[in-house]
């Protein structure tokens, strides 16, 4: 019987986003309160630049809100790959020195991700693998862009 894959404490982790989140709204307020400044002084040059100050505040919380819910969804995924057993198995991959897999393995393990995703696309379970395989094979953009069209998937917003 193979031993369970032993799981990390989380906490730390989210213990250092709870920090940080709230330091950011922290600075958002202070910032809102330097805004109000600006535009309470009366000019037109401190109006301007007091809406424009104003306005960070909301792309800042905007801009948690999405990365959270992003990661979020994310981990929901990979929670439920992971009870299925169909998370990629890179256990035995050969690393370089930095711990990441190294380039022909990574190569190999996407080529055969990606033979499973193009037999079945809009399987969300197949996109969630091909973006992992990308982000294994260090191409993180395309990862982020199919784990998008993974929880699209998994919600039925994309078939």
């Amino acid at each position: 019987m193979a031993a369970e894959p032993k799981q990390r404490d989380a906490r730390p982790i989210v213990w250092m986003i709870g920090f940080l989140v709230v330091a950011m709204i922290v600075y958002f307020v202070i910032l809102g309160e330097r805004g109000i400044d600006l535009i309470s002084s009366g000019t037109v040059a401190g109006i301007g630049v007091g809406i424009g100050v104003l306005i960070l505040p909301f792309i800042g919380a905007w801009l948690i809100y999405a990365t959270l819910r992003a990661g979020i969804e994310h981990q929901r995924l990979a929670r439920i790959m992971a009870e299925e057993g169909r998370e990629l198995d890179v256990s035995s991959l050969p690393r370089r020195a930095s711990g990441r897999i190294e380039r022909d393995a990574a190569d190999e393990l996407f080529a055969q991700v990606k033979a499973e995703w193009e037999a079945e696309p809009s399987d969300w379970r197949n996109t969630y693998r091909i973006a992992r395989a990308y982000d294994y094979a260090g191409d993180r953009g395309r990862a982020r862009q199919m784990m998008k069209r993974a929880v699209a998937q998994f919600k039925g917003e994309e078939t």
